[in-house]
């Protein structure tokens, strides 16, 4: 299933956990865990972010450049032709 691990490892493991912790501490336990994974990814994210430079200013858009389209002289009859 998981690495070997089969389905009778993970009632073993979780009946162990009752007889060590004891069924009134167990919740109490696996929410400090639950923060004390918080607390690690947190630490990690940090981490990873410290050697990185600050995002960059946000700069202007670029105007965008529209082809150039030459109109007929005043003496020629206009046409439906595109230039290429």
């Amino acid at each position: 299933m998981w690495n070997g691990l089969q389905p009778w490892h993970l009632i073993i493991l979780l009946v162990l956990g009752i007889l060590v912790f004891g069924s009134r501490r167990l919740p109490d336990a696996a929410r400090s865990l639950g923060k004390s994974m918080r607390i690690f990814k947190s630490e990690i994210r940090e981490l990873q972010h410290e050697g990185k430079p600050e995002d960059p200013p946000p700069t202007k858009p670029n105007p965008v450049q529209s082809e150039r389209v030459d109109t007929p002289a005043p003496d020629e009859k206009p046409t439906d032709a595109r230039p290429a």
